[in-house]
């Protein structure tokens, strides 16, 4: 797991956007009816599957595990309420939300595929503390475990970010704001890849 995790909220960009290079994308679908969230998380998992991309299922752990697709992506909440030994059953990864101390140590005790960290929530939880030290300490904590980080991330922080211990980085605001989304994926892929 290494480079842009692009975030997007609709299968539509799912499509849009994966043929731009973006390789691991997450669906993140809220304030739909159940029957929506699972065409479309349907629609996705078949166009990555062709794309040779990774799809990440943004909460809907029964949807994904229901629909055979093979990573999720859980908050705090829905790790004490999700069927990790079920998604573990059936091959499903998973990657966790942490924002302080307790949350990482209690999240790298299920065994996900990786840590999500914002940073914006880093510079909350530590006042004081610079985020990007903050990320070297607890990468240096769970080294082996991918970290994934997010928060307002621009390409102008890309350096200091991978350099601070980051594996991959989590962009949704940068590009679905952008004019041209298509482009700044482009310019996000290449830019992680330098």
């Amino acid at each position: 797991m290494e480079g842009l995790y692009l975030i997007v909220g609709h299968v539509g960009r799912v499509e849009l956007l994966v043929p731009q290079g973006a390789d691991l994308v997450q669906l993140r679908i809220e304030g739909q009816p159940e029957a929506e969230v699972r065409r479309q998380i349907a629609r996705a998992r078949d166009f990555c599957a062709v794309h040779d991309a990774q799809l990440v299922i943004h909460r809907h752990w029964q949807a994904a595990l229901d629909l055979n697709c093979d990573f999720v992506h859980l908050t705090q909440q829905d790790l004490a309420e999700a069927d990790t030994d079920a998604l573990h059953r059936a091959g499903i990864r998973y990657g966790v939300d942490v924002g302080d101390d307790t949350e990482l140590k209690h999240a790298l005790t299920r065994s996900p595929a990786y840590v999500a960290l914002d940073l914006r929530a880093l510079s909350r939880a530590f006042e004081g503390n610079q985020p990007l030290e903050q990320l070297k300490r607890w990468k240096q904590t769970f080294g082996d475990v991918p970290l994934v980080v997010s928060g307002g991330l621009v390409i102008e922080r890309l350096h200091a970010v991978f350099a601070a211990g980051a594996d991959c980085v989590a962009v949704s605001t940068d590009i679905q704001s952008a004019e041209d989304p298509e482009a700044r994926t482009r310019a996000w892929v290449t830019a992680c890849e330098a």
